[in-house]
């Protein structure tokens, strides 16, 4: 695994934006009687955030996060050096969306722009990406993007995809100081299996033709097109029992982490039961590891901010604390992180 140490700094704050129209799945139309009740009692998703007709993309929401940390940071924005958009639903496929996004913010031209095209594991890596520049003292103040519009990259008409998946977007403030804690990383990656998750058209491997735009019936109630994302459900299922709780294990191992002492223990938001495996597995409490399924879904690589805004908020905003968080899924890729938060600021989760 590599692992990478971070130094001299701090996470200033997070905040989320989702959007307004919640699904339930209680009533979308995929399922068969009966259907609907036994995947929220597996997945632990009652309902999601999405958006509606593919008027707000990712990047609107991260904007919105982004417009609302930065007021209540008290930041200039001439002050902000680096922006790092991450994402699996760019608004283009070239220019990069940060780059866009850098004159929706209305940060200098001076500022440093980053696009990483990653879903599960992106908050990590975003973090761990921006983190190292900020390191050297070169850049003072970054902002950390993170978004998918994962509702729009899913059939509707898939009962596999369609029940999981929510939107929104998360933006995180680091700044460099002296003094902060240490931000501690490991990661891993086993290209092999890339197609575990994925979609198979759109990119230039796959262009799209007119066979892309036609719907397929696989199965009952599970009808794609090629543009649509696909998933090995038990081969990702698998994937993440095994490597989720060796990469927290072998962090805690390599820079002798107690994880006794770790106030909350975050996880991505894939699968309650799943979840609850990874942390039996580890004997953490359940007081410890929160979870946001039941009503945000799986937002991608937003699902720990939207976690952290969504559950401990409070916790986040008035104490000190010691968190360690994992997250695994489309690569496939994983990654472990361990940092310390001090009276940060969270704002409420933004509604657009």
């Amino acid at each position: 695994m590599a692992f990478l140490e971070i130094k001299n700094v701090a996470l200033k704050g997070i905040a989320v934006c989702a959007p307004k129209n919640i699904e339930d799945n209680l009533t979308i139309p995929v399922f068969n009687e009966g259907e609907a009740e036994r995947v929220i009692a597996q997945t632990g998703i009652k309902q999601k955030h999405v958006v509606e007709n593919g008027d707000t993309l990712a990047s609107d929401m991260c904007l919105a996060a982004a417009e609302k940390l930065i007021a209540d940071l008290g930041w200039e924005k001439d002050s902000i050096e680096a922006l790092c958009f991450v994402s699996l639903s760019p608004d283009y496929l070239e220019p990069p969306t940060a780059c866009i996004l850098q004159d929706r913010l209305g940060l200098p031209e001076s500022c440093m722009t980053i696009d990483i095209n990653q879903g599960c594991s992106g908050w990590l890596n975003g973090l761990a990406t921006l983190s190292s520049l900020v390191m050297t003292g070169s850049i003072k103040r970054a902002i950390l993007l993170n978004g998918d519009t994962s509702s729009l990259l899913n059939s509707p008409y898939d009962k596999e995809a369609r029940p999981l998946f929510g939107d929104a977007g998360a933006a995180t403030a680091l700044e460099y100081d002296n003094n902060a804690k240490r931000i501690l990383f490991n990661f891993g990656t086993r290209g092999k299996e890339f197609n575990a998750i994925m979609r198979k058209d759109g990119g230039l491997r796959n262009p799209v033709t007119e066979g892309s735009l036609k719907y397929k019936e696989l199965a009952p109630h599970i009808v794609r097109r090629d543009l649509d994302a696909i998933m090995d459900g038990m081969g990702v299922f698998a994937f993440g029992m095994s490597t989720a709780p060796k990469s927290v294990k072998a962090l805690c191992e390599h820079y002798s982490i107690d994880l006794e002492g770790v106030d909350y223990f975050l996880m991505h938001q894939a699968n309650h039961y799943m979840n609850e495996k990874i942390r039996k597995k580890l004997k953490i409490s359940e007081e410890r590891t929160p979870y946001s399924l039941d009503e945000y879904g799986n937002t991608s690589s937003a699902s720990i901010p939207v976690t952290i805004l969504s559950r401990c908020r409070d916790a986040f905003v008035s104490k000190d604390l010691k968190i360690l968080a994992t997250a695994f899924g489309v690569g496939l890729a994983w990654g472990s992180v361990y940092f310390e938060t001090n009276k940060i600021v969270c704002p409420e989760i933004v509604l657009i």
